[in-house]
């Protein structure tokens, strides 16, 4: 039996909502093990004199605890 956990983490990018996704998820293996998946729960645009400056996304990302 697996048991898993879900936390909630937010990623920001100039490029792009996938350079942040992909950004986010980098960052959060390095402290988190055995990622499962990643759902993008919303996606949110910072704007500067009417121009896109970033990208942010919220995500929900599942890993599996370790077994005791």
């Amino acid at each position: 039996m697996s048991v898993a956990r879900v936390t909630e983490i937010s990623a920001t990018s100039t490029k792009s909502f996938d350079d942040a996704a992909v950004q986010g998820i980098a960052r959060a293996s390095k402290t988190l093990r055995n990622i499962k998946s990643a759902w993008i729960k919303e996606k949110h645009v910072s704007v500067d004199d009417g121009k896109i400056s970033a990208f942010r996304v919220n995500m929900a990302v599942t890993f599996l605890l370790d077994e005791s």
